[in-house]
């Protein structure tokens, strides 16, 4: 697993984000080839050495190949991004970059996602800078993508429908619900550097902790003397805090294992379908997955979707929650799983013999609970309701001494694979 943290406090843009992945070890050839397969001779890509305020930083110069370029709706450059040859997590992250990119520039020029066009930030170079930044976080295996606050800017900037204020409203309808401030004149970010950030970042809050691997700094086309016009990437292995280790004891810590929980919000999938993508899940190996029901902008009535799984078992659950599901994007964060030891034993109830689950740790019992699906199918046989067979499976267990506190049984069976 990997963990990046942007700092956008000098501002962002599309091509200072990609800059400082490009410079934090992203493979520049693996960023041309996804920008090549979406617009196929459009666009060169160009890395320098340059110095912003006296920092080093790495420029990317995104330019055209030909002078002259149609504007294209979001409907066109979805339709280019759906059939291009790139890696799931490279189209899913784009589409939903470009899609809330979309959304920002309808709602300021009043008119249809889908008729808007990308004029004011120009169809190649955001098409470049997008499909760039998500395959360089893909080149990159990067997991987990927080950002702190983001210097917008302030004054007026000159644009294609004349003189606007900073920071520009489509930056302003992007930044929505995101931390911000001024950081200095002129304009700090743009739509496609907001509409990156604020889409594929789970969330504004401080560096977070990390085992630092390297740091990207990518320099935008200005060079404001005494500020350097640079965008930050942190990269490096997620660790969890000091405080946190210390409210293990040694008995905690040698049950805690590293764990990757997987989420997305779903507003247009048919609820009858729901139960066989849990399924799905937990088949394709999640420890566990599950539904909270929750309410969308507009009040749309929704679903977050979760995904418990060892970090090994990330990438393929992943990819089932794109198959599975309508869900454009997907966000994960490292959690600290800690289990009790489990194992089987059986007692006797009406006439039959029903496994118990008994969870315990340093050799005493913390739990001991009875399977569902026997006691269910034992119900059924005798006519009776399935929480009186549950009801007597609990008192024969706790019959048998396996009670919150009592010794371990040497007689557990293992837990079932």
């Amino acid at each position: 697993m990997r963990a990046a943290w942007v700092d956008a406090s000098a501002g962002i843009a599309g091509d200072m984000l990609l800059a400082a992945l490009v410079d934090g070890g992203a493979a520049l050839s693996t960023v041309r080839a996804a920008v090549e397969a979406v617009v196929p001779g459009e666009v060169r890509l160009a890395q320098t050495q340059v110095t912003r305020a006296g920092m080093r930083a790495t420029r990317i110069h995104v330019t055209p190949s030909d002078d002259d370029h149609a504007h294209r709706t979001w409907r066109d450059v979805r339709r280019l991004i759906e059939q291009a040859p790139l890696a799931d997590p490279v189209r899913a992250s784009a589409l939903a970059a470009f899609a809330r990119l979309a959304v920002a520039e309808a709602h300021v020029h009043g008119t249809t996602t889908e008729e808007v066009h990308f004029h004011e930030v120009g169809a190649w170079d955001s098409i470049a800078d997008v499909v760039g930044v998500c395959a360089a976080l893909h080149d990159l295996a990067v997991t987990d993508l927080t950002a702190g606050p983001v210097a917008l800017g302030a004054g007026r900037v000159t644009t294609a429908h004349g003189e606007l204020p900073v920071p520009a409203p489509a930056v302003a309808e992007l930044a929505a619900e995101w931390q911000v401030f001024a950081g200095g004149e002129g304009e700090l970010a743009t739509p496609t550097g907001m509409a990156l950030l604020t889409t594929l970042a789970r969330e504004c809050s401080p560096l977070p902790h990390l085992l630092l691997e390297r740091t990207g700094i990518g320099a935008g086309s200005r060079d404001t003397p005494g500020r350097p016009n640079v965008t930050r990437v942190f990269l490096g292995a997620p660790a969890l805090a000091t405080t946190l280790d210390s409210a293990f004891d040694a008995s905690d810590a040698s049950d805690a294992s590293e764990a990757v929980v997987l989420e997305t919000n779903v507003d247009d999938l048919d609820p009858r379908a729901w139960p066989s993508v849990l399924t799905s899940l937990m088949e394709a190996g999640a420890s566990d997955a599950w539904l909270t029901p929750i309410l969308m902008k507009k009040g749309r009535p929704a679903h977050t979707l979760s995904v418990l799984c060892p970090p090994q078992g990330a990438q393929p659950l992943r990819d089932a929650v794109f198959r599975l599901t309508t869900t454009l994007g997907v966000r994960e964060r490292p959690v600290r799983k800690t289990e009790l030891q489990r194992g089987w034993t059986h007692v006797d109830v009406l006439g039959s013999r029903l496994p118990v689950k008994v969870g315990h740790r340093c050799g005493r019992i913390l739990q001991a609970t009875p399977e569902f699906a026997p006691a269910a199918a034992l119900a059924a046989r005798l006519g009776l309701p399935v929480h009186t067979v549950l009801a007597a499976t609990t008192t024969a267990a706790q019959q048998a001494g396996l009670t919150s506190s009592a010794p371990t049984p040497h007689t557990l069976a293992p837990e079932p694979a």
